[in-house]
């Protein structure tokens, strides 16, 4: 798009929002303009190419080391998206998609909340100044020593779906408030289920409840978890319903009135998103429509962390056989595409031929090839592509991997010395002139 302006990584994510959006919220463009403000908006794929060539010969002529670009307006676009098909529901972003500082701060500056799981991620978001009221800790079995953390700091809402868990719970926190966490009946055929781990099962219900009960601790309300990545949204219809029989089970026993619903997360951005959105619209009405005061909660990650990174890899050797290309870069399985690994992902590359083809780096109408490209470790396992067609490229050539913000370096190891941590994250943004 002419007329973009592109902001470099180095500055403060929440300034920019100040300055650009008004002050945090993810306005509508028209309140934007009304505040005076510019309503950013995704990169086009243009300038991100641009953006990413200015990083790399002018920042990485030397070291050449994998980055990533973290698209302000992609995450500006997908908040308004939330806003506008769920307004009822508050998001609390799952923490473990992507811990991301940066990110974690434009999140907070239009208003998300934080799903944690470990006493790590909720120092994580404390230390962005983030309120702990702003935090549930959804992790239904916690070590004690998380458990004594988070009354330590103040965070007062969390998850259990065993007994021995409120036993934990009264001991070391008794003032803080719990969700029922249930299995759905239908776990939507997700890449990544959750119901063979976490959730209590329908004759669990009651007794759970009287454990918690017996405890003089507050259920406040129910969560589940369908499960993450291309989620069946059928399945929301399912666990709501059981999720409503939770409260009524509740009432029966003469329990404080339940005030919370957590729908969990399994969104993903694009035409899913649509569709569950209006399943979960669909079961709220019918089965909870006479809960006026209820607060409705869902804990979204790939739904904001997957379409707003880019990753960008350097080709660090090549092998020819016949016509066959083999590549190995500097980032791989071990790294930001373990998600390959744990989270099932579907990765694509696309050339910048920096070194070998500067006067057409996308190699537009070139031959292509079948193409294997390696991860940098020596373990045969850390393989990124295989059969993939890609042009001929030389060493010190990119590859670079868009939708790459869920489940990457939240997961990475250091095999072989290659330490993906230090892999950076440069912001951008664009709106038109």
């Amino acid at each position: 798009m002419a007329g973009q302006t592109i902001i470099v990584s180095g500055l403060n994510p929440a300034a920019i929002l100040q300055s650009t959006i008004g002050g945090g919220a993810s306005p509508t463009a028209a309140a934007a303009a009304e505040n005076g403000t510019r309503k950013v908006i995704p990169l086009s794929r243009d300038a991100l190419q641009d953006f990413m060539l200015s990083i790399i010969t002018q920042k990485l002529q030397d070291e050449k080391q994998p980055f990533y670009v973290l698209d302000l307006g992609e995450v500006v676009y997908l908040m308004d998206q939330w806003k506008s098909a769920l307004p009822n529901i508050r998001p609390f972003y799952a923490v473990k998609c992507n811990p991301e500082p940066s990110f974690l701060s434009i999140l907070s500056a239009m208003g998300s909340n934080f799903d944690c799981a470990s006493r790590a991620e909720i120092e994580c978001v404390l230390a962005l100044g983030i309120s702990p009221d702003r935090i549930v800790f959804a992790n239904p079995c916690k070590p004690e020593s998380d458990i004594i953390f988070a009354a330590k700091v103040g965070v007062n809402l969390t998850t259990y779906d065993s007994e021995d868990e409120v036993y934990k719970i009264r001991k070391h926190h008794p003032k803080s408030e719990l969700l029922l966490r249930i299995k759905p009946m239908f776990d939507g055929n997700a890449r990544c289920p959750m119901g063979p781990k976490y959730g209590a099962l329908p004759e669990e219900v009651e007794p759970l409840l009287r454990a918690a009960q017996a405890a003089r601790l507050t259920v406040s309300g129910v969560s589940f978890h369908i499960g993450s990545g291309d989620a069946d949204s059928n399945a929301y219809l399912g666990a709501i319903a059981a999720a409503k029989e939770v409260f009524e089970t509740a009432a029966k026993l003469g329990m404080s009135k339940m005030t919370v619903l957590d729908v969990g997360g399994g969104f993903t951005s694009g035409h899913q998103f649509t569709t569950a959105a209006a399943a979960v619209k669909s079961a709220l009405k019918q089965r909870f429509d006479d809960e006026p005061e209820l607060t409705i909660i869902a804990e979204p990650g790939r739904f904001f962390a997957e379409t707003a990174f880019t990753l960008a890899t350097t080709i660090i050797g090549k092998r020819v056989r016949g016509e066959l290309r083999e590549y190995w870069i500097n980032d791989g399985l071990y790294g930001s595409m373990n998600c390959v690994l744990y989270d099932h992902a579907t990765v694509n590359a696309t050339p910048l031929a920096v070194q070998s083809n500067r006067s057409n780096v996308t190699c537009g109408g070139s031959k292509t090839f079948p193409t294997t490209v390696f991860g940098p470790t020596c373990d045969a396992l850390d393989t990124v592509l295989r059969d993939y067609q890609l042009p001929e490229l030389q060493v010190n050539d990119w590859l670079v991997f868009p939708n790459m913000g869920a489940y990457t370096k939240a997961a990475g190891s250091n095999f072989n010395g290659f330490n993906t941590s230090a892999i950076v994250t440069h912001l951008a943004y664009a709106y038109p002139s």
